[in-house]
């Protein structure tokens, strides 16, 4: 099996990208299983049985479960924040199981302290973008989150928001939040899911969060996922996306791909693919 194959049913260790000047690395926190056709409803057993190298050896789609570190002139910013130190299976839905815990090693490996980290700029307010955010990890950091998402809060468990309500500043659509960093604010997915474009070099990178859950829907951006809110918005945002991530200099970081959370989409003969990125 080619080595791209495998690693989509893997999940990623960590992974660095220079642009220019600021350096993006995926930091792993833990991992999860998804439940395919729940996961993608408008799959069927036909298109699982076209892909296998998606699924692991329990027949579970894999997702990566983990934050981004952007570093700047000595400065860190993180985007969301993993799961944290949890594991837990249920018994339906898209989400088989998931663990998380590995993000204050993730972090130790490329020497960098908690303490580094002086802003979390997060997509949304799942758990598992969310977890270490209520612990004491990250308790001294600026907690980010477009205004729409805060203010749809009450659909969050009370000790999430409990926990960031101390620190959070909202923030609006195209602010920049960090050198090089700016937030593009696109509801669908939750009432105020944002993504994060970062530059330099003469290049970008687009942090979408849960745009897409898998490389699978960069081929098929009419795809929504069982997580989603409004599937029309979160559709329509999705083929943008894609066309968006097929232009020159542009790369793409999706949180949950596996092992290929770097990539970019390229035009095959099939129509647009996901392609990985990792320099």
């Amino acid at each position: 099996m080619p080595e791209h194959d495998t690693r989509l049913s893997r999940p990623s260790g960590i992974r660095t990208l220079h642009l220019g000047e600021t350096k993006v690395t995926y930091l792993p926190d833990g991992a999860a299983r998804f439940r395919p056709s729940a996961l993608l409803p408008d799959t069927t057993a036909a298109t699982w049985t076209a892909h296998p190298e998606y699924l692991d050896e329990t027949g579970h789609l894999t997702g990566s479960l983990g934050a981004l570190l952007v570093e700047h002139g000595g400065r860190a910013l993180l985007i969301d924040t993993g799961i944290g130190p949890h594991a837990f299976e249920t018994p339906d839905g898209p989400l088989h199981s998931a663990h998380g815990g590995a993000l204050p090693d993730s972090l130790a490996a490329l020497g960098r302290r908690p303490e580094d980290i002086e802003a979390v700029a997060f997509t949304h307010l799942h758990p598992d973008h969310t977890g270490w955010a209520c612990e004491p990890l990250l308790g001294h950091a600026e907690f980010l989150l477009s205004g729409p998402e805060w203010e749809a809060r009450d659909a969050v468990q009370p000790h999430v928001t409990a926990a960031l309500s101390k620190n959070v500043r909202t923030i609006t659509d195209g602010e920049e939040v960090f050198p090089g960093v700016r937030v593009r604010i696109h509801p669908g997915h939750t009432a105020g899911h944002a993504e994060y474009v970062v530059t330099g070099g003469g290049r970008r990178l687009i942090a979408f969060g849960d745009a897409m859950h898998s490389p699978l829907q960069a081929a098929h951006p009419s795809w929504s996922a069982g997580f989603d809110h409004d599937l029309t918005a979160t559709a329509g945002h999705r083929h943008r996306l894609v066309a968006e991530l097929s232009q020159p200099d542009t790369i793409g970081f999706g949180v949950h791909f596996a092992d290929v959370v770097f990539g970019h989409v390229r035009d095959t003969a099939a129509g647009p693919a996901w392609h990985p990125v990792d320099a």
